[in-house]
């Protein structure tokens, strides 16, 4: 596992590769002294470390982050991997999946709310495409 810079940089590569340029260059953007310890600490973290493993594919994580973000009410974030999963190879199918194992497995309100969230932001994705 890298570490360090090679580490920061491996999860800026990993980062925007599955949540895209424009959300990143935008969270990069808002980076000021008072959040620049925690932008590097998920980039290292979540994206060097956890999200750069070829343990599992990226499509298998983002059914992961979702199904674990809907359970945890995270509902923003949902709605950020959702979108990714266009870079993650993660379908409409596997979101499906995700969501139900949440229903069983965290509640079936986590889960109801999460597929309010996800059907939102797949229609908003293809309105987008669409264009």
């Amino acid at each position: 596992m890298p570490d360090g810079p090679n580490r920061f940089a491996k999860g800026m590569a990993t980062r925007r590769s599955v949540l895209g340029d424009r959300y990143v260059d935008a969270a990069v953007a808002g980076t000021d002294a008072f959040t620049a310890d925690f932008q590097a600490l998920i980039t290292e973290a979540a994206w060097g470390t956890v999200w750069s493993r070829d343990t599992i594919s990226k499509r298998e994580r983002s059914m992961l982050t979702i199904a674990l973000l809907a359970a945890l009410g995270h509902h923003d974030e949902v709605a950020m991997h959702v979108r990714a999963t266009r870079n993650t190879g993660a379908s409409v199918e596997d979101i499906k999946e995700a969501l139900l194992h949440v229903a069983i497995y965290a509640g079936v309100p986590a889960a109801n709310h999460a597929f309010k969230i996800a059907r939102a932001t797949l229609a908003e994705m293809a309105e987008e495409a669409a264009r």
